[in-house]
């Protein structure tokens, strides 16, 4: 089983407050960046190379190869899942990948989306997906960073 020590919706995926604060947080020594356009984007992972801590690794992995290689894990590998999306994190847990909590943190103001809760936009299929998150189990907390209060899951799903 694939020690993942924390699951994160951040639509920056690794910069500052995660380099900084919660992979030092959780004890990860590991960021793993499930996204299928990072994933061939040579570029963008350079950039959040830089941003990542010293003595932490960096994958970027598509959704599906996170699905097929997270079994695979090492036991000294201590994961941090970044995704882009609730649409990811589901189908992760969908693929089998056990995440039984996920932190939402950052997730943009875009055309059709609304303010939920704190800096976080959701629109209709993002709620869909916290919705079926929810329904399969997996806790969902919304918090910026570890300093700060956890903000009200529950605005998440109107």
């Amino acid at each position: 089983m694939p020690n993942i020590m924390l699951t994160r919706i951040d639509n920056r995926l690794i910069h500052g407050q995660v380099a900084t604060q919660w992979t030092s947080y959780v004890g990860a020594n590991l960021l793993l960046v499930a996204n299928d356009k990072v994933a061939n984007d040579k570029m963008r992972q350079g950039l959040m190379d830089m941003a990542a801590p010293t003595g932490v690794a960096t994958r970027y992995f598509t959704i599906q190869k996170t699905i097929d290689v997270i079994g695979k894990a090492a036991d000294r590998q201590k994961i941090f899942i970044i995704c882009e999306t609730p649409q990811d994190v589901l189908k992760l847990v969908e693929g089998g990948v056990p995440i039984d909590k996920v932190n939402v943190g950052n997730m943009h103001m875009a055309d059709g989306k609304r303010v939920a809760v704190g800096v976080v936009a959701v629109d209709d299929d993002d709620v869909a997906a916290f919705r079926a998150l929810r329904d399969k189990g997996v806790k969902i907390e919304v918090q910026k960073v570890p300093s700060e209060a956890k903000e009200n899951a529950e605005k998440l799903f109107i």
